[in-house]
C-alpha cells in the first residue's frame, strides 16, 4: 500500500539494504511527501456467511484490501469505500445514531452535520436525550428488545440509509448484533467509530464529484 501511495518500491529498497546497499547509494534519503491522499480499506466476506456477525476482533477476517486515491481525504475515502463495495447513500433518509457515553459529546456535532446534509436523525433514548439537550431535533427509537417498533423494524421498512453505532462492553456488542446483520443484508453503510462517521460525512460531498487518476501521473 505505502509503495503504491508514494511511488517507491519499498520491498526492493529493503532487499538491497539487506545485501549491503545503503539508502544513500539507492538515492532514497529524501522524505517523499505525496500531493495526493491515499486511503486503504479492508474487504470482508461477511455477506457470504449467513448469520455471521460482521464485527471486528483480533482475528484476521479480511479477504483483501483496496486503495482509494484523491486530491482530498474525502475523495480518497469515498473511493476506498466504493472499492470495498460500500455504497454511501445518495438518498438522504434517516440516519440512526446510537453511541456509547464517551462518544456522546462528539455525536452532537456529527448529528448537526448529518442534518446539514439533509438527513433526519433517529437515536436511542440515551443518545437522543443528549442531542435534544443540545438543540438537535431527533426521533427517539427503541433499542432491540426494548420495545416495538425498534431500530431493526425501521431498517426493514427501508427508512434508514446510514448507521452510526459505537458500543462498549460485551452486552452492548451482543445486543447490537441484529442491527449489524440487518445493515449488512440491506447494504446500509454502518460505522462503529466517531472518526469513521466524520470521514463518511465528509465523503458525501464527493458522491457526484470524483475523478480517476493514473498512479504513474501522480508520481
Amino acid at each position: 500500500f505505502v509503495s503504491k501511495a508514494i511511488g517507491r518500491p519499498l520491498a526492493k529498497v529493503a532487499a538491497r539494504c539487506m545485501v549491503g546497499k545503503t539508502l544513500e547509494e539507492q538515492g532514497t534519503l529524501e522524505e517523499i511527501k505525496p500531493q495526493h491522499f491515499s486511503v486503504k480499506e479492508s474487504v470482508f466476506p461477511f455477506l457470504k456467511f449467513k448469520g455471521a456477525d460482521p464485527i471486528l476482533g483480533p482475528e484476521m477476517k479480511s479477504t483483501g484490501e483496496v486503495m482509494g486515491v484523491g486530491t482530498t481525504f474525502a475523495e480518497a475515502f469515498l473511493k476506498s469505500q466504493k472499492g470495498a463495495s460500500v455504497q454511501l447513500p445518495e438518498e438522504r433518509n434517516k440516519a440512526f445514531v446510537s453511541v456509547r457515553d464517551a462518544d456522546k459529546p462528539a455525536a452532537v456535532e456529527v448529528a448537526k452535520q448529518l442534518i446539514d446534509k439533509g438527513f433526519s436523525v433517529i437515536a436511542t433514548r440515551g443518545t437522543a436525550r443528549v442531542l435534544e439537550e443540545n438543540g438537535i431535533e431527533c426521533e427517539t427509537i427503541f433499542k432491540v428488545l426494548e420495545g416495538r417498533p425498534d431500530i431493526v423494524d425501521v431498517m426493514k421498512n427501508g427508512e434508514v440509509s446510514l448507521i452510526i453505532n459505537t458500543t462498549e462492553g460485551k452486552q452492548a456488542i451482543a445486543d447490537s448484533f441484529s442491527i449489524r446483520r440487518e445493515a449488512l443484508n440491506r447494504k446500509i453503510p454502518y460505522t462503529t467509530t466517531i472518526a469513521g462517521a466524520r470521514a463518511t460525512i465528509m465523503a458525501l460531498d464527493h458522491l457526484d464529484n470524483e475523478s480517476v487518476y493514473c498512479l504513474q501521473e501522480l508520481h
